[in-house]
């Protein structure tokens, strides 16, 4: 494997710390020494990511590191494929921008835009009650959704929306991360079942065809999580879970307005054609009331 995505020009959107490009010699594929490796910033199933400087333009990036061995024992190089050509034709300000990959005999390197906020679920975790308030949530979902909406329109779909997959900008902003279960998907719906549970909607844990509506379930689902703090069908097991998520059983505390009721509601339908779209999320009026005057910002290159 070889590229040189990283050589095209930045958007403003993608930049975190500066507004360099990230420059190497045509023809030439990157190697670990272009780089300055700094701290760690997570651990993965597969290797971990560091933060890293690129030498020549000072750009500031982050790192992940890949195992070859490991991924090879699970069988998930197809899947590492998939993810990077996917990922680096990507371009939103609400979603990690993969700029290039290099390889050597052991290791597959992903150079990747860094988030200096770090993780949502860290930043959810570290609340008073684990839950953000109405407008932080709305706001939140609005940034989801227009990114969700972009990703679509390219016939993408991301099939693992969570927190843990949910980075922060410098200014605050939500970036869709780990686009390791997605896929492309123009027209014929999909069967593999991929991603949570406690986010899977009922279409794709029944092993049925699924399509772009699944990833409106799962939005459905982190929206009610950032609003109670945990998911609305969370079980201490897995059978039950199940259960719950096949009967679309669950409930609101007294604390969740009656408009985050209403679109929760819109979003979480057991039949994938019923349930609100992408656009209407959007509209719906605790997005409008509780979001900062916003417009779409999904660049159409």
């Amino acid at each position: 494997m070889s590229s040189k995505t990283g050589q095209e020009e930045v958007g403003s959107q993608a930049v975190t710390l500066n507004q360099r490009r990230i420059m190497q010699p045509q023809n030439l594929r990157w190697v670990l020494s272009d780089f300055e490796i700094g701290k760690p910033l997570g651990k993965g199933k597969f290797g971990n990511v560091y933060l890293a400087r690129e030498k020549n333009s000072k750009f500031v990036v982050a790192l992940k590191v890949l195992f070859k061995k490991e991924l090879q024992r699970a069988k998930v190089e197809h899947q590492l494929r998939r993810e990077i050509e996917i990922q680096t034709h990507l371009r939103h300000p609400n979603i990690i921008r993969m700029f290039g990959y290099f390889h050597d005999d052991n290791r597959v390197y992903l150079i990747i835009e860094y988030a200096p906020g770090g993780e949502l679920y860290k930043k959810l975790q570290a609340q008073t009650l684990k839950k953000f308030d109405e407008k932080t949530s709305a706001n939140y979902i609005a940034q989801l959704v227009d990114a969700l909406i972009y990703c679509h329109s390219r016939n993408v779909l991301h099939r693992d929306i969570k927190p843990e997959n949910i980075l922060l900008g410098a200014n605050g902003e939500l970036k869709i991360a780990d686009f390791g279960w997605s896929v492309h998907a123009p027209t014929s719906k999909r069967a593999t079942v991929c991603g949570t549970l406690d986010y899977l909607p009922p279409e794709m844990i029944e092993g049925k065809g699924h399509d772009k509506t699944a990833d409106i379930w799962s939005a459905g689902i982190l929206c009610y999580e950032f609003l109670v703090g945990k998911p609305p069908f969370e079980t201490p097991t897995y059978d039950a879970t199940y259960n719950r998520i096949m009967h679309v059983d669950f409930n609101f505390p007294d604390s969740v307005s009656a408009l985050a009721r209403d679109l929760i509601g819109k979003m979480l339908r057991k039949i994938p054609q019923t349930r609100i779209s992408l656009a209407d999320i959007l509209r719906h009026q605790w997005i409008t009331d509780n979001c900062i005057s916003r417009s779409p910002s999904s660049e159409k290159k």
